[in-house]
């Protein structure tokens, strides 16, 4: 089961291939207890199988029912589902090949390669790191992301996340199957070549207004959250290709890490991180020791982050709106 967040007040609804069925209305019309609550996602969350063994069983057994239960998902407005209170986590580093990309242009600068030996060691070895992002503000499917005023090198980076449905704090890895509600797609909109400095930062390489795409569904149901396939596209052209089971830390392994002495909630949002083929691992390196700008994202441009079991999620690069 598909689910969006829809429309100019942000209904919830399951979209069925090109169309999507208003949760609340459908619910009150089979006159559901607390149907009209449905109309918010965070009620369904907090509202655990029970409210999707119900809402499934509604679908399934829908009947005749008014056209204005149905919309058309290409004349509405499809927004990044998630709760704005909820956190979201996105795992750093956790491909081996996009490490062994990223080393490669080490060496093409000159310097040192710091794997020695399998890539997937070296990324475990290394241990756990990422970063949290503000997503207040996340962007859904078909959403404009305005260029960073503060950004040269602005880079994508397609990433498959889980949303969590329960309440937990110090879970154990074994566990990850009783918190994931559902799996989504996430853009992680990226300035590169702006170091920060200091021995702890705020992420502003990684946080701006709208620096996370979300979309343009969440699926929830049946699903192997290891078994996700994902493709990046910019202007159409394949730039990343991977499975979510490539990771070397898993989902579970994230939640342990993270959950330790930190209380987390439905809703809240855990990325894997992301494959080879940005824009930071895959481009030569020019005579200034930088990589040169042509694959990096420039207005105009268009990102498709693709999978075949959650659907596409697409951004589009505008010019700043400053």
């Amino acid at each position: 089961m598909k689910i969006v967040v829809y429309g100019d007040n942000k209904r919830t609804g399951i979209l069925l291939e090109d169309t999507i069925i208003d949760i609340a209305k459908v619910m009150t019309k089979k006159n559901k207890t607390g149907a009209t609550n449905l109309a918010r996602l965070e009620n369904i969350i907090y509202g655990g199988q029970g409210i999707i063994d119900q809402i499934q069983t509604t679908i399934e057994n829908l009947g005749e029912v008014g056209d204005e239960l149905f919309i058309a998902a290409d004349k509405t407005i499809l927004h990044a589902p998630n709760i704005p209170s909820a956190r979201i986590a996105c795992a750093g580093g956790n491909y081996a090949e996009h490490a062994v990309a990223m080393a490669k242009l080490r060496i093409e600068r000159g310097e040192s390669s710091p794997i020695k030996g399998d890539p997937r060691d070296y990324v475990r070895d290394r241990g756990f790191w990422g970063f949290w992002k503000v997503g207040r503000e996340a962007i859904g499917h078909n959403a404009v992301l305005p260029f960073p005023t503060r950004a040269t090198y602005l880079d994508y980076e397609g990433e498959v996340a889980i949303v969590l449905g329960k309440t937990g704090k110090n879970i154990q890895e074994k566990q990850i199957n009783d918190y994931i509600w559902g799996v989504t797609l996430l853009g992680d909109w990226s300035i590169r070549m702006s170091p920060e400095g200091g021995p702890m930062n705020f992420a502003m390489q990684k946080n701006f207004d709208k620096s996370c795409s979300i979309g343009p569904c969440i699926l929830v149901g049946e699903i192997n959250c290891m078994e996700i396939g994902l493709e990046t596209r910019v202007n159409n052209e394949v730039r990343q290709q991977f499975q979510s089971g490539e990771m070397a830390f898993s989902y579970g392994e994230y939640l342990e890490y993270l959950s330790r002495d930190f209380t987390l909630y439905p809703g809240d949002i855990i990325s894997g991180g992301t494959g080879a083929g940005t824009a930071a691992d895959s481009s030569k390196i020019g005579d200034n020791g930088k990589p040169l700008l042509d694959r990096f994202l420039k207005p105009g441009d268009v990102v498709d982050i693709i999978s075949p079991q959650i659907g596409l999620l697409r951004t589009e690069i505008a010019v700043s709106e400053e």
